[in-house]
């Protein structure tokens, strides 16, 4: 078979997130959009939960999700598997967070929802002195954040339906404490999100992970392992690029994806992407 399957991830290799509204390069879209013509597939293969694909990215016209970092794998509109955290679990991690005062998010298909100070905090993070600064104010009405402004509030957090848990950092707890409370449970990964700081983390499903959603999807689909690509930046996109046949680190990916990447492309502001597909016979 000479279809090639084509995966993204979103955050830093799709979706630039460097401004206060993200946004997708020209030159990505027309790439992914030339390669579908000439009949090759393209799946985002990305941390987010259904709630966070937004609108823009939807609409460039993807094959497929593999999302929450491998937790579900949807193909057109029908979902392959979908793997959810525990009752129990989400029960644990919901006290103990709410107890110990830390700024999180439940993240579903359905849904984001926001722990009871999270916005406030995000919003000083990303626009600064909403209060007292006219500058910061600006930014909000004129640059509105995607993802602050698809979190939900003032709801019961002990869900049925949850994907993962994403935490910020918190003073006086260090991740290697969290990952100890919690690494009987979940998979316990840093966060790639640099404004959520240093100590911030995920928590998924244990077995879960961008490598084994994607040999999933391509035995089900009968696509060979050499026919696969991948595209991404972050430390969490490792497996993913070192599973495909083609692991293509961005150029503005951290270093440690960069090291193990069968190459290394331009900037994706520089169509880091697109030079990359055409380079490889894509489009």
């Amino acid at each position: 078979m000479n279809k090639k399957v084509i995966f993204f991830d979103v955050d830093g290799t799709l979706v630039d997130v460097r401004s206060s509204q993200e946004f997708i390069p020209e030159s990505t879209i027309k790439a992914i959009q030339a390669t579908k013509q000439k009949g090759n597939l393209c799946f985002l293969c990305t941390g987010r939960s259904k709630a966070e694909i937004y609108s823009h990215i939807l609409e460039v016209g993807f094959d497929g999700i593999i999302g929450a970092g491998g937790g579900f794998v949807e193909i057109g509109d029908k979902m392959l598997y979908h793997k959810q955290v525990s009752k129990s679990a989400i029960y644990h991690v919901v006290d103990f967070f709410e107890e110990h005062n830390f700024d999180f998010y439940i993240e579903s298909n359905g849904g984001l929802y926001a722990s009871q100070h999270l916005i406030p905090r995000l919003e000083s993070i990303m626009y600064g002195d909403l209060e007292n600064d006219p500058e910061a104010r600006r930014k909000k009405k004129e640059a509105p954040n995607h993802f602050i402004n698809s979190l939900k509030v003032n709801y019961d957090l002990h869900r049925d339906d949850v994907n993962k848990i994403c935490f910020l950092e918190k003073e006086g707890f260090p991740f290697e404490n969290i990952k100890a409370e919690f690494n009987l449970e979940f998979n316990v990964i840093h966060c790639t999100v640099p404004m959520f700081g240093n100590d911030s983390g995920e928590l998924s499903v244990p077995g879960v992970n961008k490598a084994s959603a994607i040999e999933a999807l391509i035995t089900h689909l009968g696509i060979p392992k050499e026919n696969t690509y991948a595209f991404g930046d972050g430390l969490n996109d490792i497996d993913m690029l070192e599973f495909c046949q083609y692991g293509i680190a961005v150029g503005n990916a951290a270093e440690g994806l960069k090291a193990i990447a069968d190459e290394i492309t331009d900037d994706i502001i520089d169509d880091g992407i697109y030079n990359s597909m055409k380079k490889h016979g894509l489009i």
